[in-house]
Parts: C-alpha cells; structure tokens; sequence
C-alpha cells in the first residue's frame, strides 16, 4: 500500500479482501440465463427476450454484502468472481481447462462448474452464440487475415460498450425513467410510423429493465435487513439500516446524498456489466463533477465529514476492484492480457459551461488514488488551460508515486476533436476520454472499438508483393515487385493498396457483426441511460445513441516510420544496400548480418528524436491509415475514425511479424501507441513529444504516449514541477494524452528475477496499470525496454 496511507480500518479490511481474493470463475450467471432463454426465447421479441434475461438475473443473482461494506453489489457471487456470458461466447470445456491452469491472468475453475458447462451450458448455446454466428458469417479472406494477425476483433468475445454515464442517473430515478419510457410508448403512431413496432418492443424491454434494477436494490435492501436483525454489534447494526434505506431509495428515485449518488451509480454499473460483457466497462464519467454538489450540501448540512466522505470513496473503490475482466482466451487474451476491466475515471477538466472543473472532491478523489493503490477503477486528469497548476502539480505528485496513474489528458485537445467529429458545443463539453484513451460524449455517445490493425504486419506484407512471408499465402494484392521501385512514394503508394484492400474487409466483417448484435444482442438496460435511445425508441446496440463511432486502432507507427526510414535513408537515398539485399537480410532474421543489423538500429533517423526526416514519414503513414478509414459509414448510422494504441496488442502482432528494417528481430514488439521504438529516442523527452504533436492528434479518437522516468528524476519539487511543466508543454502542442511509468530498469529487471519481492509493483502497461507480475515475459521485457530518462 501508498506510502503515509491513512485509510481507516474498514476500507483497509476491504482493500485486503479485493486484493488478496483469488479470482474465479462464477457458472451463475450462464445457468440463470440458460433459464430465462429456455422458458422465453420464441414467445416474445428479441429486445424483451434480453429485458426478461436481465430480470431474471437481477431478481435470482446471489446477493452479497461483504463484512463492513457501505457500498454493495458484486457482478459475481463474490469478490473476484468472473461471470461467463454463454449467448456471447460459449467456452468449451478445454477453455475453462486453460483459464484455471494458465500462470497469468488465471481463473479458478472448480469441477462442478465443469461440469454444468459441459452437461447444461454448451448443450444449449452451441451454435447459437454471437461468435458462433460471427465466424460462421466471416469470409475466408476475413479469416485469413485474422489469423495472420493483420487484425483483432473486438466483439469476439466481449460485447459493444464504451460509453460513460453522464449526469442523468444523479437527477433522476428509475421510476423517472420509466414513466419517461411509458409516455414514449403512449406517442407511437402505428398508422404512419413503420417502426412503431420495433420501437413498441425496445420501450417495453427497456421498462422491464427498470423495474428490474429496482428490484436488484429492494433486494440488497432485504440482505441488509435481514442482516441488521442478526448484528450484536450497534454501530454495524446501524450502517445496516441505514443501507436498508439507501437501498430501498436508489435507484428508484433519485438520490440525496453523496452516499446514495455513489450507490446509485454502482448499481447502474452492475446493471450494465451483468446485461452484456462490454468491452471496455461502463465508467463514472466526471466523478467529481457529478458528485460535488451532493458533497457540498451534505458538509454545508453537517450530514458529511470530509474524512466520512473519503472512507466512501474508499469504499467505492474497492468495489470496482472487486471485477475482474470477464475471462478472454486466444488472441481476445493477447490483444488485452489483463484482469483490469478498463473503468476510467476522469478527474478535473471543464464543467458544462466551459469552465473550471476543479473542485474540493477533485482533490480529494487523488487523495484517494495515491492511498487506495489500486488497479482498478483506472483513473486520469483532465487538464484544462483553465485549470490551476495548483492541481497538476498534485496530479504529478500521485504520478510520481510509480503506479502509471492518473494518465493525464488534455482537456482543450479532447474537446476539439468531438467539435470536430460533429457535436454539439454542449454535448462535447460534457464529455471526455474513457477506456485507454478514446474520446465521446458522456451519457450520449456509442463510441464503440472493433479492433487492432497491425500497420507493420501490412508493411511485411507489400514488402512480398502480397504475400505473407510467415505463412507463405498471398493475403494481400500484388501490388508490385518492391526491388523495382525506385523511392519511397513507390512503396508507400503500394501500401496505400494494401492498407486500403484490408480495411476494406475488417469493415466488410465488422459490418456484419454490428447487424449481429443490433438484432440479436440488445441491451435495453444500458440504453435507459444513454441519450436518445428512449426518444428514438431505439436500442443502444442499434444506433440509438445520439452519437455513433466506430474506431479502429492502429499499431505500430514508430516501428513503422523508423522501417521506412531506413528504406528511405539506406536504400534510396544512400544506397548503402540494395532493396535485394534488404529482404535477404530480412528472411534470415540478419544472421550472419550484424553489420547491417546495427546500421538499421545506430545509422538511421529515429521517430521521436524531433528529426523532420523521421518524423515527416510519420506523418505519411498517419495520413494513409487516417484516410482510409475515417468517415466510413456503419449500417447502424456510425461512422467509423481512427484512434492510435495498442493494450497490449502490439506484443501479440509483433509475434506474428518477421524481421523488419528498423533493426527489430523477428517476433519482437511493436512501438506501443504513438511512442518511439522502444530505445530508439535518444534525445529526451522533450524531443519525443516535439516529434508526436507533429501527428494531427486532434483528427483522431485518442492517441497513446507512454514514457518513463527514474524515481530521481521527479523527487523533490523541482521534479514535479518539470512534470508539470513537460505536461502543459505537450498540451500547448495539441498532445491528446500522456502517461508515465517511474521506475528504473533496474528494478524491473530485479523483479523479474525475484518477483516473490515484488508483489505490489505496480507499471503502466498501455492505457492502463497493472501488476509486473501479472505480464507476461515478453511484455516485462518491452517496459524495461523502454527508453528510461534521467534528466528533462
């Protein structure tokens, strides 16, 4: 835990619970929504058939309240506990075998729950499943490609989500919503409306779904009764009746106070979580915003202390500690290897009117971050021009704690590109970043991830002429024998085609699969809580939303600005070997070629060393990926942009990659995000982010910076003010987002060889932290990798 923690007795009880329970995977859910299918599906419409599951889980999930809890629920049975999500993805039994079995990212799996997968669960969903569906649509270019590691798809396994409450849920209850909801159903014109029947059966759904929420509430206030009676100890018996009312208030009605607006929100953010697996969780938004003014009146009304407030919090985060990512296997696990559930809290920025955000609980929630030590909720500060370097100091002082949080973002950057995107001033203000990095309109936007493409992967292949050298199938068009162009517009111009010919089926895939679940997924309780579904009558999975983007990730740009830079240098402009010579040194991973090896890696301009020659083709292949897929329209009303960060995907499609002219070896990482090759910035920090604001961040969803400082570095208040400094410096430039680990080599590598020392270490992976024990080699290897500063 932080050093000078000073959280109470009962949040520490808590935080031991969450961080030393072993997770596991929970079968209940799989059975309570085999159930609901087997008695409804066929008698009812598909969007009541999924209000009916929900229901059904929020009336029989087991309710647990675990031992000095102010805030309850649990997507589980308990802490730790995983559900499956079969209507999505049907595990086989091997699968449950590898999530048990696997040293990292494990679940444990007892034998009856074996057992009741195979006998009741995969009996039933078999066939039936999204990603059966999905795959038994795909093309066999599509699959090829995805095999080859050309792309990920995100709804593989886990289903569309990304979006972010935003103030509603703290102004209104359910009952509010769903009279809302029934005066929606009373205006449907059946005469001259042809959707007045899909939209009868979405409202339907979504008042189900309310009136099950209240139920899962009503029914945690009956726990707490029941377990007030039994309590010998008054002050636990009274925090017990007072969460009897809490629960039998919210979310029914609106809440009253800070407590009950942090109950509402989480058991909204069950609600979502246990409805459908959301890739990328439902998240709080601005927290402080939104919570301020409860906190306000409460400690102006004597009804809150500070202190009182912070051991909810406390308390509150715990909870989102508690749940564990759904389970992931095959390349869904590699594209994001992580028990982290991508909860993203923003903390600071601007409020609706366009001003100051920052506020007491802003100070508070970072307070929190720093004592709690937590991986999850994520948690990141906006920062404005408008806000005081007051507060990004004290962001920088909880960054150089070590734990790679809060990322920080920027605020004015963040609102340019949703203004740019299309919405309203209003809209945009109100919004943020959520998940790693992404940008949208909170509480009025799907803005929904597909997948990874492997920029680099598509490099290789142009370099073959279409083939893949990995596998030997032609994959891509035969664009051209490479040892005949004579520079570098050539080359780039046959892997426009290339880039242009695989966006084109990833789109052609993702297509099919966003008409999947519009029809057969929808998800009538999260669209209760998203502007404009209930006045659209539409489903949020259908293009309810008031706003609708898709955005694919691309991988890789420093690796592949420094190929083509040795391309450029070497090749063409230098001549020091011929286009021949550079793929027979390639094929054989440069053995025997060492001196080459070293040219490519020491002689050759770098991305992220303020170099125009580097950077000027950077920007080449920015321009390439942007224009190919921004603004292509989706069959639900999207459109679809890009976005540049990896997870953890860029060690996955490095895997799949052979030997590359920036000096890489075959199989290696990826550059991560929009970061340098990892070593190959030698100029500073400074240098790096001159080199990544030349990318017009601002034409992008968000973009990914990583870097990493020594502990000595950022000591004293000399280091946190350059932090600060480096920070506002990078936002002046129109920077999108940066994040730091700080932590020497030294120390990593320590823990790799004794990690029994190193339990709590804590690093930035990509958008997100995690435990240096819970990655694997390979990633280890590329954060020590990592260029590490030790001056500004």
């Amino acid at each position: 835990m932080a050093k000078g923690m000073s959280v109470n007795n009962r949040v520490k009880q808590l935080r031991d619970q969450s961080v030393n329970t072993v997770p596991q995977l929970s079968i209940e859910r799989a059975m309570l929504m085999t159930e609901a299918y087997k008695k409804f599906a066929g008698q009812v419409s598909i969007p009541v058939l999924r209000a009916l599951t929900f229901k059904h889980l929020m009336e029989n999930k087991t309710i647990c309240i675990n031992e000095g809890e102010l805030i309850v629920g649990e997507r589980g049975t308990g802490p730790q506990e995983a559900p499956t999500y079969p209507e999505l993805c049907c595990h086989t039994v091997e699968d449950f075998d590898i999530m048990d079995k696997r040293d990292k990212i494990f679940f444990r799996v007892d034998e009856e729950t074996k057992r009741i997968q195979e006998e009741e669960i995969i009996p039933f969903w078999q066939g039936k499943a999204i990603r059966d569906l999905m795959f038994a649509q795909m093309t066999p270019a599509w699959k090829d490609c995805y095999e080859a590691g050309i792309y990920t798809e995100f709804m593989e396994q886990r289903a569309p989500g990304h979006t972010v409450a935003d103030g509603k849920i703290y102004n209104q209850g359910f009952l509010d919503f769903k009279k809302t909801i029934m005066k929606k159903l009373e205006e449907l014109d059946y005469q001259q409306d042809p959707d007045a029947y899909e939209k009868q059966e979405e409202l339907n759904a979504m008042a189900i779904c309310c009136d099950a929420i209240i139920v899962y509430a009503q029914r945690h206030a009956a726990k707490a009764r029941e377990l007030a009676d039994k309590e010998q100890d008054p002050v636990r018996k009274k925090e017990l009746e007072d969460l009897v009312e809490v629960c039998s208030h919210v979310p029914a009605y609106a809440p009253r106070t800070f407590r009950e607006a942090l109950q509402t929100y989480w058991f909204v953010h069950l609600g979502v979580i246990t409805e459908l697996n959301t890739w990328d969780s439902f998240c709080p938004g601005k927290l402080d915003i939104h919570l301020y003014p409860f906190y306000e009146r409460d400690i102006q009304s004597g009804i809150l202390t500070r202190e009182a407030a912070k051991e909810l919090l406390g308390c509150f985060w715990v909870k989102f500690n508690n749940q564990p990512a759904p389970p992931k296997v095959g390349i869904t696990l590699q594209e994001s290897a992580t028990y982290t559930d991508f909860c993203n809290i923003n903390i600071g920025g601007i409020k609706p009117d366009g001003s100051n955000g920052v506020n007491e609980l802003s100070y508070l929630l970072l307070d929190i971050v720093e004592e709690m030590e937590l991986l999850q909720p994520s948690t990141n500060v906006q920062v404005s021009r408008k806000n005081p370097d007051q507060f990004v100091i004290r962001a920088a002082e909880v960054i150089r704690e070590g734990m790679g949080f809060p990322s920080v973002f920027n605020t004015d950057a963040v609102l340019e590109e949703l203004l740019r995107q299309g919405k309203s001033l209003e809209d945009a203000r109100g919004g943020g970043t959520s998940g790693c990095v992404e940008v949208g309109c909170f509480g009025k936007e799907a803005y929904i991830l597909t997948g990874y493409l492997n920029l680099v992967k598509i490099l290789e292949i142009t370099l073959n002429n279409g083939i893949d050298p990995r596998t030997s199938k032609m994959l891509g068009l035969a664009t051209g024998d490479v040892t005949q162009f004579g520079s570098l517009e050539e080359l780039l111009a046959a892997f426009k085609k290339q880039v242009e010919y695989f966006v084109d089926i990833k789109i052609r895939g993702n297509n099919i699969i966003e008409v999947l679940y519009a029809k057969y997924m929808p998800s009538p309780f999260m669209s209760i809580v998203i502007d404009d579904c209930i006045e659209k009558g539409k489903d949020y999975n259908a293009g309810g939303a008031r706003y609708n983007s898709r955005y694919i990730q691309g991988v890789g740009i420093g690796s592949i600005t420094d190929c083509l830079s040795a391309i450029e240098y070497h090749v063409y402009d230098n001549k020091k070997l011929s286009m021949d010579e550079l793929l027979a040194v390639l094929k054989v991973d440069f053995a025997g070629h060492e001196k080459v090896r070293q040219l490519f890696l020491n002689k050759t301009p770098k991305y992220g060393n303020d170099d125009d020659y580097a950077d000027t083709i950077m920007l080449k292949v920015f321009e390439i990926f942007h224009d190919v897929v921004n603004g292509r329209k989706t069959p639900t009303g999207g459109t679809y942009r890009i976005e540049m960060l990896p997870t953890t995907c860029h060690v996955y499609f490095g895997s799949v990659i052979g030997a590359t002219p920036d000096g890489r070896t075959a199989g290696r990482p990826l550059s991560e995000g929009i970061s340098p090759v990892q070593g190959a910035d030698k100029n500073g920090p400074t240098a790096v982010i001159k080199s990544a604001a030349k990318m017009d961040q601002l034409r992008t969803g968000g973009a990914l910076l990583n870097q990493k400082f020594t502990p000595q570095v950022v000591a004293g208040e000399e280091g946190v003010r350059k932090l600060k400094d480096l920070i506002r410096a990078y936002f002046k430039l129109d920077g999108h987002h940066i994040q730091f680990n700080i932590v020497d080599a030294a120390t990593l590598r320590d823990a790799q060889k004794n990690p029994e020392k190193y339990n709590n270490l804590i690093v930035r992976v990509a958008g997100y932290s995690d435990y240096f024990n819970n990655l694997t080699k390979a990633l280890q290897d590329e954060i020590i990798e990592r260029t590490e500063y030790q001056d500004f």
